[in-house]
């Protein structure tokens, strides 16, 4: 019996996705990988964040809704935070790399960026027209 779950998101770009999640300190391995759950089962996902317990985070791209959705066995879970904390976290990083990209293919600059105690994020960008 498989214990693997799905959870959709609203994460569309793959080089956002993965620089956010490098942003939260995870490496992940691109390409058709196996994601690693309950007793040695696996289900193929295209990004994977290997754990040291045994069990996988993997990202899935889903054509029909567009987007990547999370897979894993959230019966064994051992992120220091709850799936929707980590979901929440990545989704704040994710819009982040998203506007900075944006913002860089319009010419602007990032000339301030604050993280407040509360976990938000102020940008300050600037273009210099000529």
């Amino acid at each position: 019996m498989s214990h693997f779950s799905t959870i959709k998101t609203e994460l569309r770009d793959r080089g956002a996705l993965i620089e956010a999640l490098r942003d939260l300190g995870h490496e992940p391995s691109e390409g058709e990988r196996p994601v690693r759950g309950y007793r040695g089962q696996t289900v193929i996902a295209d990004l994977a964040i290997a754990q040291p317990e045994g069990t996988d985070i993997g990202f899935r791209w889903n054509g029909t809704i567009g987007s990547y959705e999370l897979v894993a066995d959230l019966e064994l879970w051992k992120q220091p935070a709850p799936v929707e904390r980590f979901l929440a976290r990545l989704s704040q990083r994710y819009a982040l790399r998203t506007i900075l990209a944006a913002t860089a293919h319009e010419g602007f600059q990032v000339s301030e960026q604050q993280e407040a105690a509360d976990g938000s994020i102020e940008l300050v960008v600037t273009r210099w027209d000529g």
